[in-house]
């Protein structure tokens, strides 16, 4: 990671207020950059006027689009607002970036759960085939379908256009509903069981920053040079672990007693296992894990539980990591 290339560099972030946003907002602050964030209640994607007009305030080199509606069950209840969000607010931000000549380098967040789920024998590779069978994954594969259109009619050479699919992100910040670590720290400070569906599934845990760090990475070699159109941030299929595994993992780092049942009841589909191929991430960027899933898994518990505010102290202690 070039450290003093994002000394000044104008970025601009949706999303920014976050759970990622907000991780990235402050690393990227700690490296330099000169932010620009746009976000909820005040800015919204689906507005392509208000996404053009603060785009092309901000002048940015850079641009970082988080902003989404990310839960699968909310998806199920709001089908219209995740859809035009993921979708429509998506297609407006290529929108806008195509009409700032300033902007040289698009990172477009999507999700691992954009792939087609037919029984799929391997880890999904970035060429396999889109879709989703639930709301938010299908508007996921249509964001990447947008992004594609884009790409070949409108940018085919600048500003470069990558979007990048992360697995399954844990770090402390993240008070989502209906998302599993933060149900989990709920229930614990409540002194509840937590109530966890589909304790089999598998999922690819990773930390937040490992998944910020191949996004900023793939800004900078996409900066100045041709990288492939998108990228995996995960964990080696092996790193891939088990709701269960998890929410023991959370548990025993707790302590005072903290435990979890298994929901009751029917719930909405969700994939059963999901793993990601990110060798095209580790053999353009360079890119690797830094922290393993027992390591996320402490520092995203010590977070909750800190008696101040430990996202700089992490960050810092996760770049001490990062290669010279």
């Amino acid at each position: 990671m070039n450290r003093g290339f994002w000394r000044g560099r104008r970025v601009f972030v949706t999303g920014h207020t976050g759970f990622k946003g907000t991780w990235l907002t402050q690393w990227l602050t700690m490296l330099g950059a000169r932010v620009t964030g746009y976000s909820l209640p005040d800015n919204d994607v689906r507005d392509l006027a208000s996404v053009r007009a603060a785009m092309s305030a901000a002048e940015p080199e850079v641009v970082i689009h988080l902003a989404a509606q990310s839960l699968v069950r909310a998806s199920y209840d709001d089908p219209v607002t995740t859809f035009t969000t993921n979708v429509i607010g998506t297609v407006h931000v290529l929108e806008a970036i195509r009409a700032i000549p300033s902007v040289r380098v698009a990172i477009i967040v999507t999700s691992d759960k954009c792939y087609a789920h037919n029984g799929h024998p391997h880890p999904f590779a970035e060429d396999d085939r889109l879709g989703g069978r639930d709301p938010y994954s299908s508007s996921k594969a249509c964001a990447e379908l947008a992004i594609a259109a884009y790409r070949h009619s409108f940018l085919p050479r600048s500003p470069r256009v990558i979007s990048v699919r992360a697995g399954n992100v844990i770090g402390g910040g993240d008070w989502s509903s209906d998302r599993l670590v933060p149900d989990l720290i709920r229930a614990f400070r409540a002194g509840q069981p937590a109530s966890i569906r589909y304790p089999d599934a598998t999922r690819p845990w990773q930390f937040v920053l490992d998944a910020l760090h191949g996004y900023l990475l793939a800004a900078e070699y996409a900066f100045e040079r041709d990288v492939p159109d998108a990228f995996n941030f995960g964990p080696d299929a092996h790193g891939a672990r088990t709701v269960r595994w998890l929410a023991d993992a959370m548990a025993a780092r707790w302590g005072g007693g903290a435990s979890w049942k298994e929901a009751e009841g029917g719930h909405p589909h969700e994939a059963s296992s999901l793993a990601l191929d990110s060798s095209r991430a580790r053999q353009f960027l360079g890119w690797t894990p830094l922290l393993d899933a027992v390591t996320a898994v402490e520092w995203t518990s010590d977070w909750y539980q800190g008696a101040r505010d430990l996202t700089v102290p992490q960050i810092a202690r996760f770049m001490e990591m990062l290669p010279a």
